[in-house]
């Protein structure tokens, strides 16, 4: 049985897979793991995605409905997940929310060039499904995919160095709130050191008070040893970047 189009394409019309202005998450799509997919992680999917419909448009043309179906649903998941990385600008901070516009939008923004190359591609399945002429369509397709994928591996580029902001700005935060805990921890030495000593000069009315003395001294050695493995995860993260 032969499916039409998804998304169907008409003169002077602007496509429906164009983005608009959606609101998304910045973890989107469930994984095979049924996990949310990341922003790096989706936007290189499209790579092979593109490369991967245009095989199956290639074997449609030769006159397989199976591939036609095929290459018809990879398109509008390509289409799909375009709209959901261009629209993250909505939910980044305004840093990130600008790469993400000079990378699509600028003056030597890749977003005309995948419209392009999604608009070709529509174009070209609807001429196979309606049994028109493809061979033009399709030879423009093929030719295009160095440029396409040129233009996905900057976008892809570009959410990878906004995932790697994001990571080392939070591993600095973290660096400093250890360091703050660690200089609390030494305040606390300090007391629970003179309230030992305070307690010894008091005799026996200050046993009480060397209990409370020794419990903060106990505090302060486990937020030591915590502190101690919030610094080796930091400087395991900085390895592993």
């Amino acid at each position: 049985m032969m499916f039409a189009p998804t998304v169907s394409v008409k003169a002077h019309t602007k496509p429906s897979f164009l983005p608009s202005a959606p609101v998304l998450p910045l973890h989107v799509g469930p994984t095979a793991a049924n996990e949310p997919m990341s922003l790096v992680n989706l936007a290189a999917r499209q790579r092979m995605l593109s490369q991967r419909m245009i095989l199956q448009t290639v074997l449609a043309a030769s006159g397989s409905s199976s591939h036609l179906q095929a290459a018809q649903k990879t398109c509008q998941l390509f289409c799909d997940s375009q709209v959901q990385l261009r629209g993250t600008v909505t939910k980044f901070d305004a840093v990130s929310a600008q790469l993400v516009r000079d990378t699509y939008q600028g003056s030597q923004g890749v977003g005309p060039v995948i419209e392009q190359f999604m608009q070709q591609m529509h174009t070209t399945l609807q001429c196979i499904s309606n049994g028109d002429s493809h061979k033009h369509s399709l030879n423009a397709l093929i030719t295009s995919t160095d440029t396409v994928l040129e233009a996905l591996n900057t976008a892809t580029t570009t959410f990878d160095n906004i995932s790697k902001g994001k990571s080392t700005l939070l591993m600095k935060e973290l660096t400093s709130i250890v360091s703050d805990i660690q200089t609390v921890a030494r305040e606390a030495k300090v007391v629970s050191f003179n309230a030992q000593v305070m307690a010894a000069r008091a005799g026996q009315h200050g046993r009480e008070f060397a209990v409370v003395a020794n419990v903060l001294s106990g505090i302060t050695v486990e937020i030591d040893d915590m502190s101690r493995k919030a610094i080796d995860l930091v400087a395991r993260n900085k390895q592993a970047s």
